[in-house]
């Protein structure tokens, strides 16, 4: 069904990490009728990865639609985290309007301001969402000062500051527009109401020539690659020829094999669709994000560069921020290596990471002088962690270096990436956090006391200067405190900053590590290892209270003789070891270790694993 220009709205559902906008899209979609009364349907139905339901995050932006009365609601569910800030850039292209989730409790937090000076800066109408208010640290109205401070922070227009608020009970499908009338209402009317009245419809010229930026890809086992995106003019048909239009302009001729709009979850196939929606387009597999799709009248004018200039019809590519840091992904070398993983030669590792560049724009892809090693860029650690766990699944070996920072020179002075630290801990752990970060070069910014024994900090501190940073930051808060970053630009070098200070225990030879032996190695610090855990020469098998690394011999067992001792039948105790995860374990490395990753393992070990050659 083709919906009238007026009655579409396009949407995207923006919010800092676990401020319930995913839960949000669930009540939308459940009362909007999207489902049969009889439907089992998961929780955060959106968060459609195996990965995303464990973490309880959005990775990757989706796309939805709701019919509400006689209007079509195309919704878009953005990530949260800073490290995913690719998904926003490409997807605030598709939509008119957003609406702006922030907690009744933690008030806006740095994705909210990174996501929103994106939105202002494209002009999007802001409808302001203030969820959770029936918590019981709720502070609701102070909250919303925050975001009106927020906004002229932000440099907003008189008409951009004047956006309506609705507050919401997200978990109960609940909305409304004043405080004291949360007792009575029972749905999200109240802001579909909004979401109608405010929002614009799309922007567009009905009567051009079509045109259609890709925002977003999918695939498809029955019609190859899928390019979604809003049609910006015209209106695209199935059987018509159209083209691709590409970095560099060159334009590539297809016919349209299919073409599918949303209705709730499921892509419903359309014969035509009108400028303004968003669309699902089959038949096309060379298409990369931010490519232009544009309809052709003579098809055979396309291969003639002197009679069609397909500049003319191509759309402005979304500008995605610069990656800050680089990891060294190479083949996994160790002893181990592929015992676990199905896919572990280096023709395999390029493949997958060539492709991940395709759908991730966000990530840059570079050779090495080595067929082995490749470098993938990023805005963080956190991105590579996902890309590596999404990969380890998949059945892929291969092994990560220390990421590295990417400087770069202005008028003949080294910049270096910054941050900007936002820190909710617990009041005892006020002074440990402030000098911990004032070691790595952080510059204190604000701190304000925020109530029930908790403190905000904000800290500008040099990217480089986060590496490690995380875990010992919940080491000493106790697990309670909250640990946000936001990018703060680029500023000259700040000077050397100390590394991990921590040696490691090193493994010196292959076998099976045996409790008689670790019970004495404890004491030397903190294992990664178990009892009949796989080692090999080389291997870290735990962190050195000292800072010096420690080769140890693991394997050793209790000589047996025939004399009895008095402490002869005393039991073994060891402490449990710590779990190395992807993040914790990339966070860890120093420059002359690697992260060995299988599908089943996660083992840190030295780039050159031979003894006697670490001086070389």
């Amino acid at each position: 069904m083709s919906y009238p220009l007026e009655k579409i709205r396009n949407v995207a559902i923006i919010a800092h990490v676990d401020h319930g906008k995913t839960t949000l899209v669930d009540g939308l979609l459940k009362q909007a009728g999207t489902f049969r009364s009889n439907e089992q349907v998961d929780e955060r139905v959106m968060d459609s990865g195996d990965i995303e339901k464990e973490r309880g995050i959005t990775i990757t932006a989706k796309n939805t639609a709701v019919l509400y009365k006689d209007y079509k609601i195309n919704i878009v569910d953005t990530p949260g985290h800073s490290d995913f800030g690719g998904e926003v850039e490409r997807i605030l292209s598709m939509v008119d309007g957003a609406c702006l989730l922030v907690d009744a409790a933690e008030g806006p937090l740095p994705q909210t301001r990174f996501v929103l000076r994106k939105a202002m800066e494209r002009g999007l109408k802001v409808v302001v969402v203030v969820n959770k208010v029936d918590r019981q640290d709720a502070r609701a109205e102070e909250v919303l000062n925050e975001v009106y401070d927020l906004f002229i922070d932000l440099g907003a227009t008189d008409a951009q500051i004047e956006f309506p608020v609705v507050f919401a009970v997200a978990r109960e499908g609940k909305a409304f527009r004043k405080l004291e009338d949360r007792a009575s209402a029972t749905t999200l009317e109240a802001l579909f109401e909004e979401i109608i009245r405010y929002i614009p419809h799309p922007q567009v010229n009905p009567e051009g020539r079509t045109q259609m930026l890709i925002a977003n890809l999918g695939y498809s086992e029955y019609l190859g690659r899928l390019a979604i995106g809003r049609i910006a003019s015209g209106r695209l048909k199935v059987g018509e020829m159209a083209a691709v239009i590409g970095a560099k302009g060159a334009g590539r001729p297809f016919k349209v094999q299919g073409l599918f709009t949303y209705q709730g979850l499921r892509q419903v196939p359309a014969d035509e669709v009108s400028c303004g929606d968003i669309a699902v387009l089959a038949g096309v597999e060379d298409v990369i994000l931010g490519d232009t799709i544009a309809a052709v009248a003579d098809p055979q004018k396309v291969a003639l560069a002197d009679r069609w200039d397909p500049a003319t019809l191509q759309l402005p590519r979304p500008k995605i921020d610069e990656p800050t840091m680089s990891v060294e992904w190479s083949v996994n070398t160790s002893p181990l290596a592929g015992r676990e993983g199905d896919h572990v030669t280096s023709r395999k590792v390029r493949e997958r990471l060539e492709k991940e560049m395709l759908t991730n724009v966000a990530l840059r892809f570079q050779e090495t002088d080595s067929a082995d090693r490749f470098i993938v860029m990023g805005r963080g650690e956190f991105q590579m962690a996902i890309l590596a766990e999404q990969m380890r699944r998949e059945g892929y070996e291969f092994a990560l270096g220390q990421p590295r920072i990417l400087f770069k020179e202005e008028n003949g002075v080294l910049m270096e990436p910054m941050e900007l630290a936002i820190l909710d801990v617990p009041e005892f752990s006020q002074g440990t956090i402030t000098q911990m970060f004032q070691i790595r070069k952080g510059m204190l910014q604000n701190i304000q006391a925020r109530g029930a024994g908790r403190v905000r900090i904000e800290v500008v501190i040099p990217t480089r200067g986060l590496i490690g940073l995380r875990s010992r930051f919940l080491t000493e808060t106790r697990g309670e405190g909250l640990f946000n970053l936001q990018s703060a630009g680029y500023e000259p070098h700040k000077g050397d900053i100390g590394n991990r200070l921590n040696g490691a225990l090193v493994c010196d030879r292959a076998g099976e590590a045996q409790a008689y032996a670790l019970e004495d190695l404890q004491a030397r610090g903190v294992l990664f290892v178990s009892h009949q855990m796989p080692v090999y020469e080389g291997m870290v098998i735990g962190e050195n209270a000292k800072d010096a690394d420690l080769w140890v011999n693991p394997c050793k067992t209790k000589q047996l003789t025939n004399f009895r001792t008095t402490n002869k039948d005393d039991a073994i105790v060891l402490a449990p070891p710590r779990l190395v995860s992807l993040e914790r374990g990339i966070e860890w490395l120093a420059e002359d270790e690697l992260l060995e990753v299988t599908p089943k393992s996660l083992r840190i070990r030295k780039k050159i694993l031979a003894k006697n050659m670490q001086k070389k």
